[in-house]
C-alpha cells in the first residue's frame, strides 16, 4: 500500500471552494452583526450615557435647590431668632411695666391703709380724751364738792370748771 500524494495539494493552503464559502460565511455574519447587533450595542451606550448624564445634571440640579433651600432655612431661622428676641424684649419690658404697677397699687393700698388707721386712731384718741374728760370732770367734781363741802350739781357750771382744769394742764404740760 502506498499512499499516494499530490504534490499540489498543500495542508496548509485551504481549497478555494472553503476560501469562498469561508468569505461569504464571514461576510453574511458581519452584515447581521452590523445590521443587528451593533445598533442594539450602539442605543445600549447612547441610553447608559444619557442616563448617566442626566443622573449627574438631577444631582446638580438637586445640589442647587438644597443649597437655595439651606440659605431660605438659614434666613429664617435669622429672622425667627430675630422674633424671639423681640418677643423676649417685648415680655420684659411688659414684666417690667406690670410689676411697676403692682408696686405703685401696693404703695397706694399701703398709703390708703395708712391714712385709714391714723384716721382710725385719731378718732379713737379723741374718742378717748372726751371720755377721760368726762370722767376726770366727774372725778373732779366729786372730790371738788368734798372738799368744799357743797354741791357742785349744776351740770353747765361743773362742764366750765372741767374744762378750764384741763386746759389749765395742758398748758402745765407744754
Amino acid at each position: 500500500m502506498k499512499i499516494h500524494m499530490e504534490a499540489t495539494s498543500n495542508p496548509l493552503i485551504p481549497q478555494t471552494a472553503e476560501i469562498v464559502v469561508g468569505i461569504i460565511a464571514f461576510s453574511l455574519l458581519f452584515i447581521v452583526l452590523r445590521k443587528f447587533v451593533v445598533p442594539m450595542f450602539e442605543k445600549a451606550f447612547t441610553d447608559r450615557r444619557n442616563a448617566i448624564e442626566g443622573g449627574i445634571e438631577r444631582a446638580e440640579k438637586a445640589q442647587r435647590e438644597a443649597e437655595a433651600a439651606l440659605l431660605e432655612y438659614t434666613a429664617q431661622l435669622n429672622e425667627a431668632r430675630g422674633e424671639a428676641q423681640a418677643i423676649r424684649e417685648e415680655a420684659r419690658v411688659q414684666g417690667a411695666a406690670i410689676i411697676e404697677d403692682m408696686r405703685a397699687k401696693a404703695q397706694e393700698d399701703a398709703n390708703r391703709i395708712s391714712a385709714a388707721a391714723r384716721a382710725s386712731i385719731e378718732a379713737e384718741r379723741q374718742q378717748a380724751v372726751a371720755s377721760l374728760r368726762h370722767e376726770v370732770g366727774a372725778l373732779a367734781t366729786e372730790l371738788a364738792s368734798k372738799i368744799v363741802g357743797e354741791a357742785l350739781d349744776d351740770q353747765v357750771r361743773q362742764s366750765g370748771i372741767v374744762d378750764r382744769f384741763l386746759a389749765d394742764l395742758e398748758k402745765s404740760e407744754k
